[in-house]
């Protein structure tokens, strides 16, 4: 994803794996230990190094998933079959690893949990990881409604905890299938309908916050905002050829 940086962090950290956690057959989340991490805001990213022996590295941003909790944070990674690193990261990398990262990275697309405001988050398929980092940090204080459209039931990301979060805390749940559905719901994409019956009205003034491949971040934004959203209000992250 293209972000901006935060100036006078960017220092490279040694990050230790404490845990990994598949959350579908083609998704892990890596938990890690970074001694000196300053903290971060739900929304942020880092960049993940990896070096080989022959001392060639590559270098990718992934978005943070979890709220901050000291020097420990989450990071939730998508398999890519031709990927350069996304394979290692969700294959062969084991507790007790380490790799190099630096951030957090970010100011725009953050949501900060003092704010009062009711939030709407929109997510398309692996979107949903720094939404996940904003509904973790609510702290059951604001309430959430997430709308996150995903190809089928396998391929949702943290199922059963935003099942027990909407069951006990003011998370509104709206799943929309785009390839394959349970059985008696429908398959179909995001449209106009659906934010009108899932999200805020504009009047509620929610803080929006839309993440996925291009065209279901264009499609979304351009549909709350002819919806009344303020413009100025609708926070948009965008991954992939042409984000």
């Amino acid at each position: 994803m293209a972000r901006a940086a935060v100036p006078g962090r960017l220092i490279w950290r040694v990050a230790t794996v404490d845990a990994t956690k598949d959350e579908t057959a083609t998704a892990r989340t890596l938990v890690l230990d970074v001694p000196g991490w300053p903290g971060h805001l739900a929304g942020q990213h880092v960049d993940v190094k990896l070096t080989a022996e022959d001392g060639y590295s590559v270098e990718r941003s992934y978005s943070i998933a979890s709220a901050a909790d000291g020097t420990r944070l989450k990071l939730t990674v998508q398999r890519i079959a031709d990927g350069e690193v996304s394979p290692y990261l969700t294959g062969d990398l084991q507790p007790g690893d380490q790799l190099e990262l630096r951030g957090p990275i970010g100011g725009w697309f953050v949501w900060n949990p003092s704010s009062t405001a009711p939030v709407l988050l929109v997510a398309g398929g692996s979107g949903v990881v720094p939404l996940m980092a904003m509904i973790r940090a609510d702290k059951d204080k604001v309430p959430v409604r997430l709308i996150y459209s995903v190809r089928s039931p396998a391929d949702v990301l943290y199922g059963p905890e935003l099942s027990e979060r909407a069951r006990v805390s003011p998370l509104t749940l709206t799943y929309l299938y785009t390839r394959a559905a349970p059985a008696g719901m429908p398959v179909g994409r995001i449209n106009a309908d659906i934010l009108a019956a899932a999200g805020w009205p504009p009047d509620s003034k929610p803080a929006v916050f839309v993440c996925g491949p291009t065209g279901f971040v264009e499609a979304a934004a351009n549909l709350l905002v002819a919806a009344g959203h303020d413009p100025a209000a609708v926070k948009t992250e965008r991954f992939g050829p042409t984000s």
